[in-house]
């Protein structure tokens, strides 16, 4: 992981803030859903973007049944 050589301290409630330079880096805005991982003994937060139900990519998506799935699946799938 890189370091961004910033430091923020929780406050009372747990929360932290996330540096306006960063949410503009990766087009982070206020109440986008924000997923936490936990990798060894680090913490990891990744803004949560809609994928593929099969294969996990992010273009061409399409609603079907309350699944997202993408062009690419929709072919396999019809192909059977």
């Amino acid at each position: 992981m890189k370091s961004t050589g910033v430091i923020r301290r929780l406050d009372e409630l747990g929360r932290i803030v996330i540096p306006m330079e960063l949410r503009n880096k990766y087009n982070i805005k206020e109440k986008d859903p924000i997923e936490i991982f936990v990798d060894g003994s680090s913490i990891v937060l990744r803004k949560c973007e809609p994928n593929c139900t099969f294969c996990g990519g992010s273009k061409n998506l399409i609603t079907f049944e309350n699944k997202l799935i993408c062009d690419k699946c929709i072919s396999k799938i019809n192909k059977m």
